[in-house]
């Protein structure tokens, strides 16, 4: 081993998320199988309302994980049919001499067993914080992607922001840092607010933020704004869900303010970015209306709030696709 390669660290940050997210292709992969959509459309493309109307299966649920299997490559999509992959079919569909479904099957039963493998292992354990863990684990990540996505997003001569639904801040801090003229308005849940006020008091920058705590879901938002950043958020809601959030977004703006979203923004087809398909599974799992967007989907939901001029300043790869619009003046 060289110098220079015994300098390169064995794990980062990126490497060590990959390993905790493989569970995601894998559960996607086992639903397909115990589904046995792979034999289903071997052979005959079908649309995803055909192969929910003969499995019995949830038309919106199933067209998430159908797409996420496509853009796994394991179904191929045209247009609005799904056909299993010919090498993918050979392995996948029941009955061919090569089919390894019956493996397949043996590790749907082995999933249950394996999600149970640390009250194997501590049978007591102290309570969780999956709040507080979920959110400083969107912090950890976010902190070296802001200053970047901040700089795509150009303040200009924004003064007044309001970061809906921003956690612990680092955005509003990425975004104060950039314009040293701006005051921002950071608006999330009460609890998290309170985490909000020690991470960015530490960061000497407690003086130029309001913290406001409510439910964005639900309450008015604190008006006066020229500029409104909603990151992360729009995947938590459905469509309708959007549109409401959107428009008390634009209640917030003064005329002529500026709203950008940033999340996954999907191909037409919704399979790609890879792991936007993947994360609308994780949405279907965990929300009862949430997913991934395209671009028009978005521009849709904007629209119907009262935005105008809506355009993308980057397309997704790693959900990082940004999207703006305007209150018009």
């Amino acid at each position: 081993m060289t110098a220079k390669e015994n300098s390169q660290p064995r794990w980062t940050q990126e490497t060590i998320l990959g390993v905790s997210r493989a569970f995601m292709e894998s559960r996607v992969l086992l639903t397909g199988a115990e589904l046995d959509l792979f034999t289903l459309v071997a052979n005959t493309p079908l649309s995803a309302k055909q192969i929910a109307e003969q499995i019995g299966a949830d038309l919106r649920a199933l067209t998430i994980v159908v797409d996420a299997l496509a853009a796994m490559g394991l179904l191929i999509k045209q247009g609005e049919t799904y056909l299993t992959e010919p090498s993918a079919a050979r392995l996948l569909a029941a009955g061919g001499p090569e089919s390894v479904l019956p493996m397949i099957q043996h590790s749907l039963n082995l999933w249950d067993r394996w999600g149970r493998l640390t009250s194997r292992v501590v049978e007591k354990r102290p309570p969780d914080k999956p709040m507080e863990a979920f959110v400083r684990a969107m912090h950890a990540i976010a902190t070296p992607l802001a200053p970047r996505i901040v700089a795509l997003v150009n303040p200009g001569g924004a003064r007044r922001l309001i970061d809906v639904g921003g956690a612990l801040g680092t955005y509003t801090m990425a975004f104060l840092r950039a314009a040293p003229e701006m005051r921002a308005t950071l608006f999330d849940r009460p609890p998290v607010i309170e985490m909000a006020r020690e991470v960015i008091g530490a960061a000497g920058l407690l003086d130029r933020v309001t913290l406001v705590a409510g439910d964005f879901s639900k309450d008015t938002l604190p008006g006066g704004h020229d500029l409104a950043f909603a990151s992360a958020v729009i995947h938590q809601n459905s469509p309708d869900e959007n549109v409401a959030l959107f428009r008390r977004i634009f209640a917030a703006l003064q005329l002529g303010g500026r709203i950008v979203v940033r999340d996954h923004v999907m191909t037409p087809d919704h399979t790609q970015p890879k792991s936007g398909a993947l994360f609308a599974v994780n949405m279907l799992s965990g929300t009862s209306g949430g997913g991934t967007y395209t671009e028009a989907e978005i521009r849709d939901a904007l629209t119907k709030a009262g935005f105008v001029g809506v355009r993308l300043i980057q397309p997704d790869s790693r959900m990082d696709g940004l999207i703006e619009a305007f209150k018009p003046r």
